[in-house]
């Protein structure tokens, strides 16, 4: 994979270490199995973190059609006071931030990286708008190395933090499969983009929909499926 780009920042003196608990709340037997042990999370927050909490995901070479639905769905979901989490990667990840940002709503970046990488390099300038203004969060210590696994990781942690997951748009190999496997296990639940089903040559969406996964087919649908607002204490 090509370098993640190192983050100039001042961002070590605003970086709080939390334990997924204490970020997301207690966690029962089933989240604590991969929830990583240690997250460090920048940005203007709260603990536990506020709900409800949706992940936008999906592929990093997305159709126009696919970044329309992601930004469409994103300023959606923040208009009616969800938070938008996605993992800050090329294509859909980049559509859900962006148009959860120009709808004046509440995003959570999960990353691959540190907080003090960025990676694609390119998104180096939202990444640290988001650590300014809304939530970064890494389970990767700062100045560690950056490897190809630590996105399906990632991943993982993005569907524990979210309270539901979309997939927008996704290939058979596509890395948001892992998420949309752990959002499953974690009886979270997970919505496919009606657009999806129309490439027959996927064969991973009727696996997902045998396994209790949702076909989307109007955003409302995931709003009524999910967990109420809960107050929450500024940290």
């Amino acid at each position: 994979m090509r370098a993640a780009k190192r983050m100039e920042t001042g961002m070590s003196e605003k970086v709080a270490v939390l334990t997924p608990a204490q970020l997301l709340g207690p966690l029962n037997d089933v989240e604590s199995r991969y929830a990583p042990r240690t997250l460090y999370v920048a940005g203007k927050f709260e603990t536990p973190l506020p709900r409800p909490r949706v992940a936008l995901v999906g592929s990093r070479r997305a159709s126009p059609e696919g970044l329309e639905a992601a930004g469409q769905l994103a300023r959606h979901l923040a208009q009616n006071g969800v938070t938008v989490v996605s993992g800050l990667a090329d294509g859909i990840d980049t559509a859900a931030h962006w148009g959860t940002i120009k709808a004046a709503g509440r995003t959570i970046a999960v990353l691959g990286t540190p907080l003090d990488r960025a990676y694609p390099a390119k998104n180096a300038s939202l990444q640290n708008l988001i650590m300014r203004e809304h939530c970064a969060v890494s389970q990767f210590q700062p100045r560690s190395e950056v490897h190809k696994r630590n996105f399906v990781e990632r991943n993982l942690t993005m569907a524990l933090i979210a309270n539901a997951s979309v997939v927008v748009e996704a290939g058979e190999t596509s890395g948001s499969l892992h998420q949309a496997v752990e959002a499953l296990r974690l009886g979270r639940p997970l919505f496919i983009w009606k657009k999806v089903f129309e490439n027959r040559a996927l064969r991973w969406p009727k696996r997902m929909l045998d396994y209790g996964a949702i076909r989307l087919e109007k955003f409302d649908v995931v709003l009524d499926a999910l967990p109420p607002s809960e107050r929450v204490l500024t940290i």
